[in-house]
């Protein structure tokens, strides 16, 4: 019967059977249409085979045209949703005005069809492929539905008349079922199948997709036919399992099965090894007991699928308990599936997400009950996907894909309500988070490396470096997005504490450990990947979270997360083995622990009236929590310091992206805000002297001039200096978490950003932190981004430029925010680049001039008055009123006054900022807190008490310091004054106080105990006491080798007198900066006017520092004015011409300089002598004699050059010769030169010349041809110039760098495949510094200063004497240059550049001679390059070498290096007598053999070119150049 059915005509026979159906008795049309579909749709045949297809589309139409029909059931279209699918790079819109959900999307026709004026819409172009929400509810507000669907058009469509869909119903279970087994079929397992196979079956498979996809776009009628079939769980049994006698249909199911089997995060195998115990245990399982592997696992057992290797696992990990609902064992299970829906999509994920079947089962989605089933699919399929993604080869592709559908389901907050109350969708997606990352955990190395139980994850993993886990992960945040869904999170306490230990697998990723000795091979780029992964997987879902606790009824749910985040911190604090120190060299930006608390921390106090001390843990934790945070601000420092250069450039990366605008707000503002809780509560001299340790500069700050460090270079003191000192200002007056308002938050933010450059409107929304969470695209308060953008700066519009190119509109500050906003700390905070801090500055000063605020000197950073503190924060000002503190500015005040090494301008500034600050914000003092005091009025103690103001005006007379013997201080006071055991002001004994916590119970006083132990300790190191101080003294050998205690140099214990207070210094310093001797007079308060204050340099500072005290204190008051008195007493008016008044100055400033200049020798000379001694432990004569050359020599050590490549910075020698980066080019620029001043003309007639004959270059000729004539041709190379034509110039940048580092940058140009504006093969290249273009390398000659000749003192010695020790060193010649004999790295250079400066020209200007290439040619050039270069130098400065001229400060001279290198060729051909002017010169005899040759006489020596000959006798000297 179906045979014959088969042959005849499809549409007859679709109509016939259409009829047959309509019967009421319809058993024998059910049963012909059956038999039909048998034939027909029968899997055995080939897929590609399209009759099967045409049948369907007649059977479906019953008899009418396919189209026809389409149009029929279009027409019964009752769907209120548009839900049109687009893939990726689809045009699409986004209105956030409009959207309830981030992720809202609106294709163009609802867009153009809906009213959006004045909405903050954008177009974009679809990344990952989307779908039109218009007519949902749910994502969008309704006000923003188009027409059509605004108005519900498809309500009121007439009901579906029962027979026009009836042979859809029958035929289309028929054509699933077919599709399905053909799925099955094509289905290898992994290990025999290639990607190939699986794409194959999908393009044979296209037609009947697209035939699925076809039905869905009729419209509402025929989905909900589709979502019945798909399901509906009877027909999927009946049709299933397949037929008993179909054996193909059986073996296809047994394929399905096999597929089926490790679909869980557990596979069948461990299920049956793990026991039948598992459902019930439930509630106790660990985070890996839920997936499978008991904690006690053999090791074996670990290897939980194919895709991990066993050596993964890692440790005993801790067991976290999981909340009953994890009973539900469908996380883990295999899956089972009851319907069509679910089938498909399980074979959808197989065969990783082809975008025809993604797109067919999105269509489905305007149909609710589809949607509802298909969600709760989708989500018992999660654990599934994971799997799948992390085995994929196209992970991208298939994110994206995944994406494209998860997004549809969980932006509907409904939706995702409901499916985490029957799904367990949080639980689901933890979990299957969590057994994501524990595939690449490794053991962490952070502070005890043996020992840790820490486990992170593995930044170089491809799971971390590809970002596999984003789609997930973004899953999780769109969830958190919905309040309904976030609570339940933050209500179920175990799940909370499953998140933290998944946060804690980030906790210290990507160690970086700081390299001492060689340069870091190969620089790892794992920090994107770690940083991407702190952003993405623990600080948006925290901002999420977060976005749902601002008001008072969610007290609770911030106070759960705080206590689990101190749990958790404290769980890793027991498993690095952490107890009070950082372990040294370390450093890790990821914190994300310490961030969840931090940030948790400033909601509730900030938005949820909580109390801070409620939520704060005891003083031990506390100190334990700033320890890493400390660290990484001092990390800051000691990158710029160049301390961690060796690591390579991607260190310098990470400093930048810890503070970049998408990453600042995660990670260096909460970081800062933690450590300025921790200072509100800690002891603030415990706290102040950490911050100096962890800086490592707790050394430099002793009164001494002289003293050792034993962790830092010299070089690198002061800015580790700066730094903690600018940390200690942006930490007690950032105010971003202590009681900004948002909106004065934005500003800020704005005006510091526009203060380093004009911005455009783009790039200023992209530099501002966005505030919460930054997939929404909702900018912090859209609405005032613009209202505060036009109150803070002005609009620079478009302009054309003169190219045609047009420049952007920019804006830039008004000038009331330069002068009133400007916050340079908040700058410094904010920048990436250090250049950006000074260009802010430059702007800052460019205003200042130009509105004649200031128009003398540099201006200083502006001081700005700070918003003030929220009450729970006031501690943060005792920060600025503590002892040690005191010390340290009044030790600093002390040290910049006398000049000592390493303090620096920015020193100072941040030193008066930091008292400015301190008397701004003033400490409440208790009466209470006064009692411990009373025993401190001793005179042992720096200071009397600790409030900053009186501390200002007391007199410290004597401090008792620890010094080398060999430092000035010694000298100068052998006997100390008799007074000195009563007033010597010693630091140890402040061990006493307890700060008036002495009412706190037992145990923080022992806590206190401890802070006191580590306060003396860190004040003996400054200026330590004469017990205990030479235990405390470490060695210079970074104590890696114990030395005995009697090593050279001995420290001895000294007594300064100091007598001055910090207003005396600031007042001498006053003095110092304005270079007058009396610039404060007695009355100067009196006659201040007070608003002058806010904009100036260094003098304005500290005048408005000594106002303020006055105004504040009468005690000071009266100081200042007695100071000032002192100082400069009284003088009766005397008439002083202006003039003397500036050789006053100018004796008075010589007087100075010779000072210092003799300091300094001293300090060289005592530091050189104590390294000496230090570095050999030498008891011989010899060495004594030695060390007394002298300081002269002192000076003439060696240059050291900065390497622009590799950052290092050393000598040039003989094996690694540094090098300069020049440009050669041939030049004839000389020869125009013209001797008569008539300008000239372009000629216009044949006579004229345009080439006149008085030029340089045709003189030159002229005289070289006419001497040609008359004498022998060698000598008259010798006696004239070239290079006014075709010259060569040698011009350089002023970097240098290593030659071997040159090399390889070459190499890496030649491996660029970028296509470059110059030639690499002809050695082009241009500066890695600067960019500028150059194309040759000159050695630097090594810089010794052992070759002290005497020759460089003037003489009265005989001539006969002169003449021989010339001849003695010709004898010499031999030996030196040293190249001669030895073929050294710097000799091979030298010739190479030689070689190019040849190439540089043309053969033509380089022969002049009779017999071309002779070496008369080669020694004429050689000195030429020096004289076309010293020439040409005399252009550049105007004609005079002394004074330099317009752009001698732009263009560097490289004549230095020249000259050497053209010298040592020069000495080369000197050994031949003929090209050695010096043998000429001394021989007294000259003998007449050498002119047989050659008839012609010499040049006489007066018709010779005098500038040439002396050149010759230079380069040719038979000593070293120097520069004297």
């Amino acid at each position: 019967m179906a045979a014959s059915l088969v042959r005849r005509d499809k549409k007859s026979t679709a109509a016939h059977l259409k009829a047959d159906l309509n019967w009421t008795d319809n058993s024998s049309g059910v049963r012909q249409l059956q038999e039909l579909l048998d034939s027909v749709l029968n899997p055995e045949k080939p897929a590609a085979d399209t009759e099967a297809l045409d049948w369907c589309k007649c059977l479906i139409a019953g008899g009418e045209g396919f189209e026809e029909f389409c149009k029929t059931v279009r027409s019964y279209d009752n769907a209120t949703l548009c839900g049109l699918v687009w893939t990726a790079n689809f045009v699409a819109y986004r209105c956030r005005t409009c959207g309830i959900s981030p992720c809202m999307s609106l294709c163009a026709e609802c867009f153009n069809n809906g009213d959006h004026t004045g909405h903050d819409f954008n177009m974009f172009r679809s990344q990952a492929g989307g779908a039109c929400d218009c007519g949902d509810s749910n994502v969008m507000r309704e006000t923003g539905f188009c027409n059509r669907h605004r108005l519900r058009t498809g309500e009121n469509v007439p009901s579906v008349p029962r027979d026009l869909l009836l042979m859809s119903e029958m035929v289309l279970p028929r054509f699933i079922i077919c599709i399905i087994q053909y799925l099955r079929d094509g289905y290898t397992e992994p290990d025999t199948s290639t990607e190939r196979d699986l794409q194959k079956v999908l393009q044979q498979l296209e037609p009947q997709i697209s035939f699925l996809e076809e039905l869905t776009k009729m419209g509402g009628a025929m989905r909900t036919v589709l979502t019945k079939i798909l399901t509906n769980q009877q027909i999927f049994k009946d049709l299933s399992v397949g037929q008993e006698e179909n054996v193909y249909a059986k073996k296809n199911y047994e394929k399905y099965l096999s597929a089926l089997k490790n679909s869980g995060l557990v596979s069948v195998e461990e299920k049956a090894q793990s026991g039948a115990a598992e459902p019930t245990r439930g509630a106790e399982a660990g985070a890996l007991g839920l997936l499978g592997a008991e904690a006690p696992a053999s090791p074996d057992e670990s290897n939980k699928e194919e895709d991990q290797d066993g050596g993964q696992s890692v440790g005993q990990r801790k067991r976290v308990k999981l909340s009953s609902t994890a009973k539900d064992p469908s996380i883990m299970d295999s899956l089972k599936h009851k319907c069509f829906l679910e089938e498909l999509l399980f074979w959808t994920i197989k065969y990783e997400f082809p975008q025809k079947m993604v797109t067919f089962l999105l269509n489905m989605l305007p149909d609710q009950d589809y949607k509802i089933t298909f969600t709760k699919t989708f989500v018992q399929h999660y654990a599934f996907i994971m799997k799948t993604l992390m085995k994929s080869q196209e992970s991208d592709t298939m994110s994206n894909r995944i994406v494209h559908i998860s997004v549809q389901l969980f932006s509907n907050e409904e939706l995702a309500r409901h499916v985490t109350e029957e799904c367990q969708l949080l639980d689901i997606m933890v979990t299957v988070l969590l057994y994501m990352m524990e595939s690449c955990l490794i053991k962490s190395e952070l502070q005890d490396e043996e020992n840790s139980r820490h486990v992170v994850v593995n930044c170089s993993e491809p799971l971390l470096k590809n970002n596999t886990y984003w789609p997930l992960v973004s899953d999780f945040i769109n969830i958190l997005s919905h309040q309904s869904v976030a609570k339940k999170f933050l209500e179920d306490h175990s799940l909370l504490m499953l998140w933290m230990s998944f946060v804690s697998f980030f906790q210290g990723m990507n160690l970086n450990k700081r390299e001492l000795s060689e340069h870091v091979e190969f620089e790892s780029q794992t920090y994107y990947a770690a940083f991407a992964a702190e952003l993405e997987a623990c600080a948006q879902p925290m901002w999420g979270l977060l976005t749902h606790c601002k008001v008072k009824e969610t007290q609770e749910y911030t106070k759960t997360v705080v206590r689990y985040c101190l749990e958790t911190l404290q769980i890793w604090f027991d498993a690095i083995g952490f107890v009070d120190e950082p372990a040294p060299n370390q450093v890790t930006f990821h914190l994300p622990l310490h961030r969840y608390y931090a940030m948790f921390l400033s909601k509730a106090v900030k938005c949820q009236g909580l109390d801070l001390d409620s939520l704060l843990p005891h003083q031990e934790m506390l100190m334990k929590i700033m320890v890493h945070p400390l660290q990484i601000q001092a990390s800051l420092s000691e990158i710029h310091s160049n301390m961690w250069v060796r690591n390579g450039l991607q260190i310098k990366g990470q400093a930048m992206t810890y503070v970049q605008s998408h990453f600042c707000n995660s990670m260096i503002d909460p970081d800062i805000f933690l450590l300025q809780v921790c200072a509100s509560r800690l002891d603030p001299d415990y706290f102040i002297s950490s911050v100096f340790e962890r800086f490592k500069v707790v050394d430099l700050l002793t009164m001494a001039s002289v003293h050792q460090n034993a962790v830092l270079d010299g070089e690198q003191e002061r800015p580790m200096l700066e730094g903690a000192l600018t940390f200690l200002v942006i930490l007690s007056s950032l105010r971003i978490h202590l009681g900004m308002a948002d909106d004065e938050i934005l500003r800020a933010e704005m005006v510091s950003q526009l203060c380093m450059n004009d911005r455009t409107h783009s790039s200023l929304l992209d530099l501002i932190p966005e505030n919460p969470n930054p997939k929404s695209g909702i900018v912090p308060g859209s609405c005032s981004f613009e209202e505060m953008l036009s109150a803070v700066a002005d609009f620079k519009a478009p302009v054309f430029e003169p190219g045609g190119s047009m420049q952007q509109g920019m804006y830039t500050p008004k000038e009331e925010v330069w002068e009133k906003e400007f916050d340079p700390i908040m700058v410094v905070l904010r920048t990436v680049y250090r250049r950006d801090v000074q260009s802010a500055m430059d702007r800052y000063s460019a205003f200042l001039k130009q509105s004649g605020m200031h128009t003398t000197g540099n201006p200083w950073p502006p001081y700005k008055e700070r918003t003030p503190l929220h009450p729970c924060y006031k501690g943060l000002d005792r920060l600025l009123h503590c002892k040690t503190l005191h010390i340290v500015i009044f030790t600093l005040l002390y040290k910049i006054w006398l000049d000592h090494s390493n303090m620096s301008e920015h020193v100072l500034c941040m030193v008066l900022y930091l008292i400015e600050l301190g008397l701004d914000n003033q400490v409440q003092e208790d009466k209470e807190d006064e009692e411990p005091c009373i025993e401190e009025h001793c005179h042992d103690s720096w200071f009397p008490g600790t409030n900053l103001l009186s501390n200002l005006h007391h007199v410290i007379n004597y401090v008792r310091v620890r010094v080398p013997e060999t430092a000035p201080e010694v000298k100068r006071e052998k006997d100390p004054p008799p007074s000195t055991s009563a007033d010597a002001s010693n630091f140890g004994q402040n061990s006493r106080r307890l700060t008036g916590n002495w009412r706190e119970n037992v145990r923080e006083a022992q806590v206190f105990s401890l802070v006191a132990e580590r306060r003396r300790k860190f004040q003996e190191i400054i200026n330590r006491s004469s017990t205990e101080a030479s235990q405390v003294v470490r060695p210079k050998s970074s104590s890696t080798r114990w030395v005995p205690p009697g090593t050279p140099p001995q420290l001895v214990t000294e007594i300064l007198e100091i007598r001055e207070s910090m207003l005396s210094l600031l007042i001498k310093l006053h003095q110092k900066l304005s270079a007058k001797q009396n610039s404060l007079s007695a009355t100067w308060l009196e006659d201040m006017e007070t608003n002058s204050h806010a904009h100036g340099d260094g003098i304005t500072a500290i005048e408005r520092i000594l106002t303020k005290a006055a105004t504040r204190s009468r005690q000071s008051k009266r100081s200042i004015q007695e100071i000032c008195g002192k100082v400069s007493p009284p003088v009766a008016p005397k008439k002083n011409s202006p003039t003397d008044k500036n050789t006053m100055d100018k004796d008075e400033r010589r007087q100075r300089a010779r000072e210092r200049q003799q300091k300094l020798l001293a300090e060289f000379a005592s530091r050189q002598k104590s390294f000496m001694e230090t570095a050999m432990d030498v008891e011989s004569p010899d060495a004594e004699a030695a060390m007394d050359l002298g300081a002269s020599e002192v000076m003439e050590s060696e240059v050291l050059y900065d390497c622009v490549i590799c950052g290092q910075s050393g000598p040039s020698t003989e094996d690694r010769p540094t090098g300069l980066v020049v440009l050669l080019q041939a030049s004839s620029v000389l020869g125009h030169r013209c001797k008569s001043d008539e300008t000239k003309k372009l000629p216009t007639t044949d006579d004229e010349h345009i080439y006149p004959a008085d030029t340089c270059g045709a003189a030159h000729d002229v005289r070289l041809a006419l001497m040609q004539r008359f004498f022998k041709d060698s000598s008259c190379l010798q006696s004239v110039s070239i290079g006014w034509e075709g010259g060569v110039y040698v011009q350089t940048c002023g970097h240098t760098l290593h030659i071997d580092c040159h090399k390889s940058y070459m190499v890496s140009l030649r491996n660029d495949q970028v296509l470059q504006g110059f030639s690499v093969d002809k050695g082009e290249f241009t500066c890695p510094l600067c960019r500028q273009f150059a194309n040759s390398v000159l050695p630097c000659r090594p810089g010794r200063s052992t070759e002290v000749v005497s020759w460089h003192m003037p003489t009265n010695k005989k001539t006969a004497v002169l003449v021989k020790e010339v001849e003695d060193l010709q004898e010499q010649l031999g030996l030196f240059p040293v190249s001669t004999t030895t073929e050294s790295n710097l000799s091979k250079e030298m010739e190479s550049v030689i070689k190019d400066i040849k190439n540089t020209t043309q053969r033509k200007y380089m022969d002049y001679g009779k017999n071309p290439g002779s070496p008369d040619n080669d020694f004429l050039f050689m000195y030429s390059v020096a004289r076309t270069n010293l020439e040409l130098e005399l252009v550049h400065r105007g004609g005079n070498l002394c004074s330099g001229g317009a752009s001698a400060a732009a263009k560097r001279s490289c004549l230095n290096q020249l000259f050497h290198v053209l010298a040592m060729h020069m000495r080369l051909y000197s050994i031949d007598s003929a090209y050695n002017p010096w043998t000429r010169l001394t021989q007294v005899a000259q003998r007449r053999d050498d002119c047989l040759d050659d008839e012609r006489p010499e040049v006489p020596m007066l018709f010779r070119d005098c500038p040439s000959l002396l050149i010759i006798f230079v380069l040719t000297m038979p000593q070293p150049l120097r520069k004297e």
